[in-house]
């Protein structure tokens, strides 16, 4: 199991608006910050970090997990919203299997941000 991701980003500021404001329809909302650092989860434990720096790679992914299929569509819309750029309307990804419900969004620094249901509804 994964106990945290952290996402090294160049503008912190438009990167903490995206991923704030895109993760909140999967529950999300910032339980800590520590400088230049920004932690995030849907209890009281930061799972997904932020942190101002020159990131580390290039086109990470990250996909997290949505409830719903609802929540997914308002992932979508809420991280273009925030100033994401399109990477993959939510949908069905029949190539992966018969239920995956996605949708993709890149960050302010290019990085593959998605939200998936798994469940048939």
């Amino acid at each position: 199991m994964i106990d945290h991701v952290v996402v090294r980003v160049r503008d912190f500021a438009a990167s903490r608006r995206f991923y704030v404001e895109a993760l909140s329809p999967l529950g999300y909302r910032v339980v800590k910050e520590l400088g230049d650092f920004v932690g995030l989860s849907t209890g009281t434990k930061p799972d997904f970090w932020i942190g101002r720096g020159e990131p580390l790679t290039a086109g990470v992914h990250v996909a997290i997990a949505a409830a719903t299929r609802q929540a997914v569509n308002a992932f979508h819309a809420a991280a273009l919203g925030a100033g994401g750029r399109d990477n993959g309307a939510p949908g069905i990804r029949k190539h992966y299997h018969a239920n995956y419900y996605g949708a993709f969004a890149l960050d302010p620094d290019g990085n593959n941000i998605e939200a998936v249901c798994h469940e048939a509804r």
